[in-house]
């Protein structure tokens, strides 16, 4: 009989081995009296029932105060933790964890990497968010960029306004790739493919400044190379992949979080499980 398969938002024993050494301690308040003997009062959340609400809220895109009470209790206090994480430092953590993983058991797929950015809806947000410019009468809106490796595994993330062109950010894109590489003599070993957004001078000579060949062409270009290749692997589409991968992230699809620094911990996270499902185990931690 076929095992029932586990539902995309529950963590499994085998991930939360990975994410609880990683589960900032609660340090405690400057300038705070505590006046209660240690055990008295009421206990806090077990990390695990906290980390399981926010993968939940990431899964299925549902708001903050409309997690189910009777399996996560205080959706306040879920999401109060939440910021005293991202503080911490702990959603990037997990995600160079998860990628010094899938380093290990596979390899980074460094000789092959692409860059591009991707429009989103962000109707609530108060900071990184610009007009839409395709659209100047819809509202607000911003844009992921992102860096992958060869597989679509993500390296680097940045948000921005909607407005901001692609190739006006890609210094700071390949400035934040979150993992070293080994460095290598070979020039050759590094290339960088991008879509025409990034074929101006200013981002060509970036490109190369930071010692990539690049490979800028336009997705007509791509196409008719395809067709008349069909053999010939599309290297730069990886991207699009990796951002549809974000996109099934339901709170990530629109983003309705105010803040910026509480929508980078969700992508944090989001990229940390996407680099964890490429690791080959014999057990899939993640599912979904």
């Amino acid at each position: 009989m076929t095992a029932k398969r586990v539902e995309s938002w529950v963590v499994t024993d085998e991930f939360w081995q990975r994410v609880e050494p990683l589960i900032p301690a609660r340090a405690a308040l400057p300038k705070k009296a505590y006046v209660r003997s240690p055990g008295a009062g009421r206990p806090p959340k077990p990390a695990r029932q906290v980390f399981e609400a926010i993968v939940y809220v990431l899964r299925t895109g549902c708001q903050w105060k409309a997690l189910p009470k009777e399996r996560f209790g205080s959706a306040s206090a879920i999401h109060k933790r939440f910021l005293e994480w991202e503080r911490a430092g702990f959603f990037e953590a997990l995600w160079k964890a998860g990628l010094a993983e899938y380093d290990q058991m596979q390899g980074i797929a460094w000789r092959w990497q692409s860059v591009d950015g991707a429009m989103f809806k962000a109707p609530l947000a108060q900071e990184t968010v610009g007009p839409n410019p395709t659209d100047r009468g819809k509202k607000g809106g911003s844009k992921r960029h992102l860096l992958v490796d060869g597989r679509g595994v993500p390296l680097s993330f940045i948000v921005t306004g909607a407005n901001v062109n692609d190739g006006k950010r890609i210094d700071e894109v390949l400035s934040a790739i979150v993992v070293e590489r080994e460095r290598t003599p070979i020039r050759r070993s590094k290339h960088l493919c991008a879509d025409a957004g990034y074929r101006s001078a200013e981002a060509l000579r970036i490109i190369e400044s930071h010692g990539y060949i690049p490979h800028v062409v336009d997705r007509r270009q791509e196409t008719e190379a395809k067709r008349r290749q069909p053999w010939k692997k599309a290297r730069r589409w990886v991207v699009e992949v990796c951002h549809s991968w974000f996109n099934r992230f339901r709170k990530l699809l629109v983003r309705y979080e105010k803040l910026e620094r509480s929508f980078l911990a969700l992508n944090h996270l989001a990229a940390a499980i996407i680099a964890y499902r490429k690791v080959p185990l014999a057990v899939n931690i993640i599912y979904g």
